[in-house]
C-alpha cells in the first residue's frame, strides 16, 4: 500500500499535509516529518504542513501557511473523519489521501491507509519511510519517535509490539539523535502546568463505579495562567489510580463557546460513548467536544453506565 502513495506523491509537484483539530505531538509529527522527508526526497516539490499550532509545542516544530493551489495533493495524517480535518478541505485538492491508525468513521478521501494496531500515525510512516525510497535524518527521526511516545504513553499501551521496538531500534541505529533532548521538548513545562496537575488530583470526582473526572472552569485556567488544552493534555498522567477504571478532564474553552472532554481507560472500550456525543477516539482514549457543561456530564453518566455494565461482567466472569 506504500507504492499507491508514493505514487502520488511522485505525480504531483506540490503536496499539503495537514491533520486533525487539537493538535497532540502524533499529528504534528507525523505531518513534520512526512513534509521534511518528501521535501529531502524530492527537493523540486513544494510541500507544506498546516493547521492551527500551539504554543506548548513550538519547540517541535513551525507550521507553514496554508495558500490556494491548484492541481494539489493532500495528504492527511492522524484524522478518522472530515470534520476533524485542521485548516484544509479536500474539495480544494485533486487527490486525497489518508494515513491514520484510528478506528475507521468514514472515508472522505480518495485513497485511505489506516492502521488501527499501531501505537501512532508517525509508526505508520516510520515503516513507510524505512520501506520506500522517502529519505530520513536525525531531525525527521526524532520527530517520528516523539510522535511515537507521545501517542504510546511512553510505551505503555498494548499496542506497543516486537516489531514496534525492533523499527525504533532502526532508526535509533540509522539516524542517531539525543534521546534526553527529544524527551525535553516533549516534556518540559512551566510550574503553573504542574499546579494544573494538583488542582486535578485534588478536585476529582471519583464514582462507586470507578469514574474520575473533574471539571476545570474559565476561572480556574486563568487563575493558573494556563492554557484551555492543558488539562486535556495531562490526561494520561492519571493512568494508575486504583480507584479509577475510567477517568476525564472537562475544561471549559470560552473562546470557542465550549467544553473539551478528553477521556482515557484502563477497562472498558469508551469510543462508542464518545462516538454518540460527536466525538471519537481509540478504544480506550477518545475525546468529546460539546457546548455545554451539562452535555458534557451527561458523557460522564453514560460513561458511569458503561462501568456498572462492565464491572458487573466482570464480577460475573
Amino acid at each position: 500500500m506504500f507504492k499507491e502513495i508514493i505514487d502520488k506523491i511522485k505525480e504531483y509537484d506540490t503536496i499539503v499535509i495537514a491533520r486533525h483539530i487539537g493538535v497532540d505531538p502524533d499529528a504534528l509529527c507525523s505531518q513534520l516529518a512526512l513534509r521534511d522527508s518528501i521535501k529531502l526526497t524530492f527537493p523540486e516539490k513544494k510541500v507544506s504542513a498546516v493547521g492551527t499550532g500551539s504554543a506548548k509545542f513550538i519547540p517541535i516544530g513551525r507550521l507553514d501557511r496554508l495558500e490556494k493551489y491548484e492541481n494539489a495533493l493532500l495528504i492527511v495524517c492522524d484524522t478518522p473523519d472530515q470534520k476533524r480535518v485542521d485548516s484544509a478541505s479536500t474539495s480544494d485538492f485533486q487527490y486525497s489521501i489518508k494515513i491514520d491508525h484510528h478506528p475507521f468513521i468514514e472515508k472522505f478521501c480518495d485513497f485511505e491507509m489506516i492502521d488501527e494496531k499501531k501505537t501512532s500515525t508517525c509508526e505508520i510512516i516510520m515503516e513507510m519511510i524505512r520501506d520506500t525510497e522517502l529519505l530520513c535524518n536525525s531531525s525527521i527521526a526524532e520527530l517520528l519517535y516523539m510522535g511515537l511516545v507521545s501517542d504510546s504513553n511512553r510505551f505503555l499501551f498494548n499496542s506497543c509490539v516486537p516489531s514496534t521496538f525492533q523499527l525504533i531500534s532502526y532508526y535509533l541505529d540509522q539516524y542517531p539523535f539525543d534521546l534526553s533532548k527529544a524527551y525535553e521538548k516533549l516534556y518540559l513545562r512551566p510550574l503553573n502546568e504542574v499546579r494544573l496537575e494538583g488542582y486535578l488530583s485534588t478536585h476529582m470526582k471519583v464514582s462507586e463505579n470507578h469514574l474520575g473526572y473533574v471539571v476545570i472552569m474559565d476561572d480556574v485556567i486563568n487563575e493558573l495562567s494556563v492554557d484551555s488544552a492543558a488539562a486535556g493534555n495531562m490526561i494520561n498522567d492519571f493512568n494508575y489510580i486504583k480507584e479509577i477504571l475510567v477517568w476525564a478532564t472537562i475544561t471549559e474553552d470560552k473562546k470557542n463557546n465550549q467544553f473539551r472532554v478528553s477521556i482515557r481507560s484502563r477497562g472498558p472500550e469508551i469510543n462508542q460513548v464518545a462516538e454518540k456525543h460527536h466525538g471519537g477516539g481509540h478504544k480506550f482514549a477518545s475525546g468529546v467536544k460539546t457546548k455545554t457543561l451539562e452535555e458534557a456530564i451527561a458523557v460522564m453518566e453514560d460513561l458511569d453506565l458503561l462501568l456498572a455494565n462492565y464491572n458487573q461482567e466482570i464480577s460475573e466472569g
